[in-house]
């Protein structure tokens, strides 16, 4: 099978790679390392069925003939983390959303299977816990930054759904919940790396907010088998799912837990979000996903627990920090 993957360096995306191409398939992936890094994938650079395009997924003459030569489509390119959100709001909406109108257009063109990536961003400020694909969401001011990444994902899900609905285009969409695990940097307002790296190095370990907010994080192994499966699977088609897991845990206790099992020696330092992000940031305090829909789809359980998760993160950072 020809599979391209757009955001096939980044954290997702090179599991997702190594995954595909140990499965026999013939992997093309586009990238313009915006957060992606060479590192992620350099392991695979030498495989003869694997393909890297250092370019953009708004380049149409690159991606006409890319997905004119490929079977199917995993679509991870997008603007990701809080942080980059907030500083680059203009690049978050154009290349969510520019980028996947011209992914769908030449999709469509080519009848290719594709599955966009959305995310739980998308609930906002629902309440309502666990949250089921069908309930409604609730967004914040626009004058915040924060929602941008929200609404962008929603409009990607739109479309999705209207070239499945317009067009009989093959394509499935997922909500990811808080993917974690290996190669994954802190960099961009990810949670776990950014604590696990400050407690290895002894440094205060920044719990924003007032730590209270809770949310269930998902193995990314066990992400990239729910991917592959669905897309597998004809019964997905024209379907939202969330793929996460149910292991709720606050933001401080998820700081203690990383502090006890790294015997670090850090504090736990706790930081307005007017500071850490920018003033009137709006989060959501609790984030829990209804899994139902996808194991009733294609039996989907998470395998990882949030402390085997942890273990991995940890032996993965340190064995980095040491290199």
């Amino acid at each position: 099978m020809r599979i391209l993957v757009t955001g096939g360096a980044g954290f997702i995306g090179s599991h997702l790679c190594e995954y595909l191409i140990k499965k026999g398939n013939q992997i093309t992936v586009i990238d313009d390392f915006s957060t992606g890094t060479i590192e992620n994938i350099s392991h695979l650079l030498e495989n003869p069925n694997f393909n890297l395009v250092r370019d953009t997924v708004l380049n149409e003459n690159i991606m006409h003939l890319l997905i004119e030569q490929c079977d199917r489509i995993y679509h991870l390119a997008a603007a990701v983390g809080v942080k980059l959100i907030i500083e680059k709001p203009v690049h978050t909406i154009s290349t969510n959303i520019a980028g996947t109108e011209r992914v769908l257009e030449i999709a469509h063109k080519f009848n290719r299977k594709i599955i966009i990536m959305s995310s739980s961003e998308v609930y906002g400020k629902n309440t309502a816990v666990p949250f089921n694909e069908d309930d409604d969401r609730l967004m914040g001011a626009t004058k915040y930054s924060r929602w941008s990444y929200a609404c962008s994902k929603a409009i990607d899900e739109f479309l999705g759904i209207a070239y499945h609905r317009q067009y009989a285009l093959p394509v499935i969409i997922v909500r990811l919940f808080n993917t974690v695990g290996p190669r994954q940097v802190g960099h961009y307002g990810m949670v776990i790396p950014r604590f696990v790296k400050q407690a290895l190095k002894g440094e205060p370990i920044t719990v924003y907010g007032d730590g209270t907010q809770t949310r269930c994080f998902t193995y990314v192994g066990d992400v990239i088998r729910a991917l592959v499966n669905l897309m597998d699977t004809p019964q997905a088609l024209g379907n939202v799912f969330n793929i996460g897991a149910n292991e709720e845990i606050s933001i401080y206790d998820l700081a203690v837990k990383i502090k006890d099992k790294t015997n670090s020696s850090s504090q736990i330092q706790k930081i307005p979000y007017d500071k850490a992000y920018e003033k009137g940031f709006d989060d959501m305090m609790r984030r829990v996903p209804d899994i139902s829909k996808i194991h009733k789809i294609i039996g989907y359980n998470p395998t990882y627990s949030l402390d085997q998760i942890l273990d991995s993160v940890i032996d993965y950072t340190k064995k980095n920090m040491q290199a």
